[in-house]
């Protein structure tokens, strides 16, 4: 029996991908531990996407393998297979599993060998039950984007659309109902793309409408982040699911910029008024949905024009919530090699932005004030 630490850093899918290292290794008779002192194994589940999250891995990983010198030392995840070099100079004794491989962590964590797995593709068949964290089952159904975004790191890690088989995640929807979840997360790269990789391309709406069909109980499904334009390409139909009652009325679509110029360097596909006809169809369906949407400031070529922009579309549409990243650049991407834009305008937009976003927030939240609202408990907070 191994004594195991989990730490992790990142999106949906690193969390995931943590539980389900967790469940591999619990099955295997291993003994997870809440400290890495008391652990014979560490494990350390990454996220590439932005400098400072990168910068704050790559030093915890350093002081990892500086503290325990005799442990294992395992880099599963995003960094592991974006940026292999990184992980290699700062942790030499460390594994690599890219995230395609993290069902492979029982072998340096029961060998102490270190292993290389940053090449592998997404093997769908293998599909261990969905991890229950509390009342929550988070389910990968897909992987992989169709876009080249010119800023993202994320592409290097995912890869093309691979999806998971309907039968499949129903499998999984069941057991995680069977074993208490009464959230059930359907998370991806970008969920929209769901079933693009399969026969008969069955869509994200599709699989929802089989899942609460086939899957009876008590429980509600979250649709986790989709892209815009495969969004679009759907969305009659993905309304028409969220009319179910088992159905958050929640919608994380990533605009990223309020200018057409910024979209089109982005490399983002559809337009400003694309987005806005989008938004304007959710709301008129679904007056009272979380819409939640991602924009990152600064990118390069950004000038004060295209930021009003991305004001105006903020102060317009009064999104219920907005994360902002400064724009964080990142090797082998094509925004790598374009002129950027300084720090200190960076942080400055961002500073504006946030405090629009921030009275925007307390309009819309100010509202509930006074009203009775049906809610889930998922947890306990201490």
């Amino acid at each position: 029996m191994v004594r195991y630490y989990i730490e992790t850093y990142g999106c949906a899918l690193s969390t995931y991908e943590s539980l389900l290292m967790d469940h591999v290794l619990r099955q295997r008779g291993h003994e997870r531990v809440d400290t890495p002192d008391r652990a014979d194994a560490i494990i350390v589940s990454t996220c590439a996407v932005r400098l400072d999250t990168e910068q704050r891995i790559a030093e915890r990983l350093e002081e990892l393998s500086r503290q325990y010198p005799n442990r294992t030392l395992v880099v599963a995840g995003c960094l592991a297979r974006a940026r292999p070099g990184l992980v290699r100079r700062v942790a030499p004794r460390a594994s690599l599993l890219a995230p395609q491989a993290v069902h492979l962590v029982y072998r340096p964590v029961e060998t102490g060998e270190r292993l290389i797995a940053i090449r592998a593709s997404r093997d769908t068949r293998y599909y261990p039950p969905a991890p229950v964290s509390g009342r929550i089952a988070t389910i990968m159904i897909q992987e992989g984007c169709r876009n080249r975004c010119s800023y993202c790191i994320t592409k290097l890690s995912r890869g093309e659309p691979r999806s998971f088989p309907p039968r499949a995640i129903i499998e999984q929807v069941q057991n995680a109902v069977r074993r208490g979840a009464v959230e059930i997360r359907l998370t991806g790269t970008d969920t929209a793309a769901y079933g693009v990789d399969l026969p008969g391309k069955p869509s994200l709406a599709d699989l929802v409408e089989l899942i609460l069909d086939k899957v009876e109980g008590d429980y509600m499904i979250r649709i986790g982040m989709m892209t815009p334009e495969e969004a679009m390409r759907i969305l009659d139909d993905l309304l028409d699911v969220y009319s179910e009652p088992r159905v958050y009325k929640f919608f994380h679509i990533p605009v990223q910029s309020g200018s057409d110029k910024m979209l089109k360097l982005m490399g983002r596909r559809y337009t400003v008024q694309e987005y806005m006809e989008l938004h304007k169809a959710v709301k008129t369906r679904y007056p009272e949905s979380l819409f939640a949407t991602d924009i990152i400031v600064g990118h390069p070529g950004e000038g004060e024009d295209d930021f009003h922009a991305t004001l105006n579309l903020v102060e317009t549409l009064r999104f219920e919530r907005v994360h902002i990243a400064q724009y964080s650049l990142r090797p082998h991407t094509r925004a790598a090699a374009m002129k950027q834009v300084s720090d200190g305008v960076k942080k400055a937009r961002s500073k504006r932005l946030t405090m629009l976003v921030e009275k925007i927030g307390r309009e819309i939240y100010g509202s509930y004030v006074g009203r009775t609202v049906r809610a889930l408990v998922v947890g306990e907070a201490y």
